[in-house]
């Protein structure tokens, strides 16, 4: 690698604040803003939109789309012969 061209890898704690949810992570993002975590070290801090505590694929509080309505309404449109 050469030298001088790289962005720092250092740990970030990024944090979801609409899940009260954060994690210990490395990466090149910088901030402001720190956060003094569990170890009684103190970080750099990155809120995010969305994580694993509130993506809905993750938490199981997906939307089901009602498929059986649509299937009615094209053979309505449309007809079946």
């Amino acid at each position: 690698m050469k030298k001088g061209i790289h962005p720092d890898y250092r740990p970030v704690v990024l944090r979801d604040p609409g899940a009260d949810f954060a994690f210990l992570a490395r990466s090149t993002i910088t901030s402001d803003k720190t956060i003094e975590w569990t170890d009684g070290n103190t970080y750099p801090v990155v809120d995010v939109d969305v994580s694993s505590a509130s993506h809905p694929f993750y938490t199981g509080r997906s939307r089901v789309l009602d498929t059986a309505g649509r299937v009615e309404r094209f053979n309505q449109r449309y007809g079946r012969a």
